[in-house]
């Protein structure tokens, strides 16, 4: 390590830009606070100290993305537990609203909720695109990338689900 006070420093900026966003994701494939919270500080760690050897700082997002994905396949292959067995739940999802939007936050919790409900009864394919998409926030590039699949079959799949939300969800709204 060249300057370790340059590394924390660039360490810290990565862990508060991209933190939350993480968390969330991975709150909604594992459902548990606890190891979730395991998985990204496990992620931190690793990243931290492996930070020098990332030849492409912009890439930090994907492998970040990459390292937590590939934790919780670790942590459901230890527990043994099947991999289309994931249950959606933002019961930990971090939330940084003000109380002028209570009322506005609530009905996106309860949109979430529905949401959630409607994707736990999807293939973990459908789900993990949906969930890398719009809670990641990362392209049709990165999730093809971090999945190891074909970019058009990413957008194939989040094509299916989103009509699959729309089909099952539009009638409440109606």
């Amino acid at each position: 390590m060249k300057n370790p006070s340059a590394h924390i420093i660039e360490f810290t900026l990565i862990y508060n830009q991209h933190k939350k966003r993480l968390y969330n994701y991975a709150v909604k494939m594992i459902a548990d606070r606890m190891v979730c919270e395991d998985v990204i500080q496990n992620t931190f760690i690793k990243l931290f100290e492996n930070l020098e050897n990332l030849r492409n700082k912009s890439s930090v997002q994907f492998w970040l993305f990459t390292t937590v994905r590939n934790e919780i396949f670790s942590y459901y292959r230890a527990k043994k537990v099947r991999v289309d067995q994931f249950q959606v739940d933002d019961s930990g999802e971090i939330d940084a609203a003000s109380d002028e939007k209570l009322d506005y936050n609530f009905e996106q919790k309860e949109l979430r909720e529905l949401i959630n409900i409607e994707l736990e009864k999807m293939t973990i394919e459908q789900r993990e695109v949906f969930l890398l998409k719009e809670y990641g926030g990362l392209s049709y590039k990165e999730i093809s990338e971090v999945m190891k699949i074909d970019e058009e079959l990413v957008k194939s799949r989040l094509y299916k689900t989103r009509q699959k939300l729309i089909k099952k969800l539009s009638p409440l709204f109606s």
